[in-house]
Parts: C-alpha cells; sequence; structure tokens
C-alpha cells in the first residue's frame, strides 16, 4: 500500500485532541489526507491541528460535542466546506465509567451512551448523507474488546460498544450498494492518559499484562496503520466488519 494512499482526501476524527485520536489524525494526515478534528477542548485539537500541518497537510480544528445534533452538523458542514469535501469519518469520541452495576447511577449510564453510541450515530448520519451523495465514503468507528466480553463494573461502556457494532453492521448492509463502507475497529488496553494511573501502578499493570497474551498494551500509534487501511480504497469490498486489536485478549 502506497504511503501516500490517501492523498486528495478528506477525514474527520473525533476525540482527536490526545490519545488514540491524535495517533489517528497523524496517521490519517501521514497517508496524505487533510484532516478535520472535533473534540470538546479547542486548545487540545489546536495542538493537534499544528502537528497535521507539520506534516504538510491541511487541518481544520473544530470543537463539537458529539452529542449535540447542531455541534455535529457545523463540524461535518465546516470540514466540507473549508476542506473542500469528505470522504473519512473516523467516530472515536469516547467516555468510560466503572461501578457496579446494581449502583450506577442513570445520569452516569446516559453519559456514557450518549456519548459513545448517540454521538456515533449523529456523526455517521451527517457524514453518511454526504457520502451517499458523493456515491463513495468510508467510516471507521472505534469501538472496544469489551463489546466481545462481561467486564464486571463496566456495563455502561460494554453495552454502548456492543451497540456501536450493530449500528457499524447496520449501516454497512444499508449503505453497501451506495459504495460506503462501514467497519470498525475493537482496541484492547491502548496506552492512553485514561489508563495512565493504572500503568503507574506496577501491581494493576501487572495484572493487566498478565491477561493479554502479548503481555503489553498496545501503543497508540499502533492502531494508525490499520485505520489508514480502512479508510484507503484497498478496503473497498470490505464493509461490515470488526477487527479486534488487543494482543489476543478476547482470543483465549
Amino acid at each position: 500500500m502506497s504511503e501516500r494512499v490517501l492523498e486528495g482526501k478528506v477525514a474527520i476524527v473525533t476525540g482527536a485532541g490526545r490519545g488514540i485520536g491524535r495517533a489517528l489524525a497523524l496517521a490519517l494526515a501521514g497517508a496524505g489526507a487533510d484532516v478535520g478534528l472535533a473534540a470538546r477542548s479547542a486548545e487540545e485539537i489546536e495542538s493537534v491541528a499544528g502537528e497535521v500541518e507539520g506534516l504538510g497537510r491541511r487541518a481544520l480544528a473544530v470543537p463539537t460535542d458529539v452529542t449535540r445534533e447542531a455541534d455535529v452538523e457545523r463540524l461535518v458542514g465546516g470540514v466540507v466546506e473549508e476542506l473542500g469535501g469528505l470522504h473519512v469519518l473516523v467516530n472515536n469520541s469516547g467516555v468510560i465509567h466503572a461501578s457496579p452495576l446494581a449502583e450506577t447511577g442513570l445520569e452516569d449510564w446516559e453519559r456514557v451512551v450518549a456519548t459513545n453510541l448517540r454521538g456515533t450515530f449523529l456523526c455517521t448520519r451527517a457524514a453518511g448523507r454526504h457520502f451517499l451523495g458523493r456515491g463513495e465514503g468510508k467510516v471507521v468507528n472505534v469501538a472496544s474488546n469489551f463489546a466481545f466480553a462481561g467486564v464486571p463494573r463496566f456495563a455502561s461502556y460494554c453495552a454502548s460498544k456492543a451497540a456501536v457494532l450493530g449500528l457499524t453492521r447496520a449501516a454497512a448492509v444499508e449503505w453497501a450498494p451506495h459504495n460506503v463502507q462501514v467497519n470498525a475497529v475493537a482496541p484492547g488496553y491502548v496506552e492512553t492518559d485514561m489508563n495512565a494511573a493504572a500503568r503507574n501502578d506496577e501491581k494493576l499493570r501487572d495484572r493487566i499484562s498478565g491477561q493479554i497474551p502479548a503481555r503489553r498494551m498496545a501503543k497508540a500509534e499502533e492502531l494508525g496503520p490499520l485505520v489508514v487501511y480502512l479508510s484507503s480504497p484497498a478496503s473497498d469490498f470490505m464493509t461490515g466488519e470488526t477487527i479486534v486489536f488487543d494482543g489476543g485478549q478476547v482470543a483465549k
């Protein structure tokens, strides 16, 4: 696959201010795409925009709450207008909450589902309208290997990410005749700010690593080539699929 396989393409990455989202935005830019960057923090996405531009690509930072329909419509419309189109959407925005199911408050449940599922739906719908009009497009949803397992204390996260896989399959089947592909990646533990405390606790880090056949967490940058592939013409006949990326954890 050519290093500049996304030359001339425009992508949106949500949750792009740090961690996995930042890594994916830089991977897409490195493959030749101009990138619209969305997250709640304007400061974080402006910083990533500078990194994208340092790779020789155009960037547009759009502060966005993906749970708000108006924000999402403004994001997609702004990217199409300012960057000249839209070819790829990477739904990466997500939040997590841990508590026993019987003690999980409705507010916490709805916050997780709103970001992880409603946000993915709103962004997919908005970008999909543009893709259907063009007769081409790629959607890559960032799910989780928790979608395949019952993990104590993470019911809201497991449920929301499993629902993302259902949305991925439904959209893929509906849009396949229109040359729009919808796929998902399901990472396991990835080194991000979200799990920094766990990684800094030697006993907890060793316990987590012991659950992973590869005996380590992934680095965010390792997801980049996979998402570039799913965003490129090389994956034109692949749709409705979920690729687990977790060092063998759910394969046990």
